[in-house]
Formats: structure tokens, C-alpha cells, sequence
């Protein structure tokens, strides 16, 4: 499933607490893993100006970077996980995901929070830059969260709306299920609050469930054809689809939620809104997206 992950570390807390999530996985598919630290571009050098130190100040975060993929890795060969160590420089969110691409990764995973600590939000952070513009399936998980996590996980979640990132989606969980024995829950919210006096609002909540239903008997179809034992379809109304999920990974112990995101910057950035965004930042449980196919 996995034969090369890459973990972006910047020595956080955030970071360390999410890493011996991530090497389990390596461990348990032979995978190799990559360890990347992202340092500050090398300052402009300006003629007639004293630049001793700038340039004292990015060595030093070049050594502390250094430090940082060093230890991890120490931490890493402990399972007998093959890693490979890379420090570079630039933008944190384009490095990652430009060599996310011409390493050829098969899952990139990072923590929600970062340097400031575990009260700071997913918005306009690194790792929600990535999620936003990686092409290579991201898994993100929480800092406080992680101490709990094992690996396999046992079940699967793939929200589902029929669309072509949504599917996207559902075929990268199939696989993962399959090759972990884990069960898949193939799952649509219907959001009854969207109609609020609207006349009509039964009749559309009725073809929206039907579209549901669909959108779940299809998936239920990919996995089946991946491999997956045990599939699980479900249909539900919720006041809000975020709500609706949240609420059925709590029901059902789930250990993992896979969803498909646009990835683009418009309104139609993440599948079914904001749900995407709003479940990576919230999810008890670790979240990969995956994007939209290019073309689609």
C-alpha cells in the first residue's frame, strides 16, 4: 500500500507527539520514511549592508534542523524503518508538497498544530497549505489525540457524494482496508437544516437521500472490488454534514476518516463545502485527503 511516506518535522511538540504514529505505519508496510525539514530561505544579501548575522541566524536554524531529522530518525531505526533525511530550504508548504511529487511519496503525514503549540488552528498554517495543494494523499492528525492511536486501524470511514474527488477517496480507503483488514463505512449525510421553510424541502430531502443512497452503493462497490471484507452503508440526516460525521465516527469507533478535497482556492475548494476543513481541524480521530484527480 505505503512504500514511501514523508514526514515534515520542524521539532515541535506537535511533531513528536505524531512521529511514533507515523513510523508505525512505515514499520507495518516495509515502507521507507522520510524525514524533511523545511529551513527559512537564505536571506537576500544586500551590497554595502552588514549581513554577519543573517546569516549566523539561518545556520543556526540549518543545525537545528539537522537536529531535528537526526533525532527522529534515531526514533525511527528503533522499528527497523528505512529512512532517508533531508533538509531544505525554502516556503514550508511548497517544498513539502514539490518533493512530496519528485520523491515519487505515496502519503505525506503531518500534526494539525505546530510550533505555537497545540492552541493553534489548522487555518493558515503549514499543514493546512499542504492539505490545500497537495496532489499526494495527506494524513493529519492531532497532537493530543496521537498517544491513543494504533496501527492498523481496524475501521475506515470514506464520507461519500458521488463526486469525483469523493471517489477518489473512497478507492485510496478501499485499498488501505483491504490491505490492513480493516472494515469500511461508507457513509452520506443529508443536511436537512439546508432547506430551512422551504415548501419543498421534503421532496428534496427525499431525492437528496436517494442521490445519498447511491452515492454509498457505489462505494460499497469499490471497496468489494478492492478487496475489502466487511463494508458497512449508511445514509443519514443531520443538521449539518460535519455534525452528521463527527457524530458517526463517535457511534462507531472509528479510527480513521478518508475524504476527497478540490483542492482549489474558490468556493467549491473542499468537497461539500467546508466539510473537509472543518473535519481535519475537529476529528477525534486522524483524517488523510485526497485530492480531486487532475483532469476531473
Amino acid at each position: 500500500m505505503f512504500d514511501r511516506l514523508l514526514f515534515p518535522t520542524d521539532g515541535s511538540d506537535g511533531a513528536d507527539a505524531v512521529l511514533d504514529h507515523v513510523i508505525d505505519i512505515a514499520a507495518a508496510h516495509d515502507a521507507t520514511l522520510h524525514l524533511l525539514h523545511v529551513a527559512p530561505p537564505e536571506p537576500e544579501r544586500r551590497p554595502n549592508l552588514r549581513d554577519e548575522g543573517d546569516g549566523a541566524a539561518g545556520e543556526r536554524r540549518r543545525t537545528d534542523g539537522e537536529r531535528f531529522v537526526s533525532d527522529a530518525a534515531a526514533r525511527a531505526s528503533q522499528s527497523d524503518a528505512a529512512v532517508v533525511t533531508s533538509i531544505e530550504r525554502g516556503e514550508p508548504y511548497r517544498v513539502i508538497t514539490e518533493y512530496a511529487a519528485e520523491q515519487d511519496v505515496d502519503l505525506v503525514a503531518m500534526p494539525t498544530h505546530g510550533r505555537t503549540g497545540l492552541s493553534r488552528l489548522l487555518l493558515g498554517s503549514t499543514t493546512e497549505r499542504v492539505v490545500r495543494r497537495s496532489d499526494v494523499p495527506v494524513l493529519t492528525v492531532r497532537p493530543d489525540a496521537a498517544t491513543d492511536l494504533a496501527y492498523p486501524y481496524a475501521d475506515v470511514l470514506t464520507p461519500t457524494d458521488g463526486s469525483a474527488c469523493a471517489t477518489a477517496a473512497v478507492t485510496f480507503g478501499s485499498e488501505l482496508a483491504a490491505a490492513t483488514d480493516a472494515a469500511l463505512h461508507a457513509v452520506s449525510v443529508v443536511n436537512v437544516a439546508a432547506f430551512g421553510a422551504d415548501i419543498r424541502g421534503p421532496l428534496l430531502i427525499d431525492e437528496l437521500e436517494e442521490r445519498a443512497s447511491d452515492a454509498v452503493e457505489q462505494a460499497g462497490d469499490v471497496a468489494a472490488a478492492a478487496g475489502v471484507e466487511t463494508v458497512r452503508e449508511s445514509v443519514g440526516r443531520d443538521v449539518s454534514i460535519h455534525h452528521g460525521i463527527l457524530a458517526y465516527i463517535d457511534e462507531h469507533d472509528v479510527d480513521l476518516v478518508v475524504m476527497g478535497t478540490h483542492g482549489h482556492t474558490g468556493f467549491d475548494r473542499y468537497m461539500l463545502g467546508s466539510v473537509a476543513e472543518k473535519l481535519v481541524r475537529t476529528s477525534p480521530v486522524p483524517v488523510v485527503t485526497v485530492r480531486e484527480p487532475r483532469g476531473e
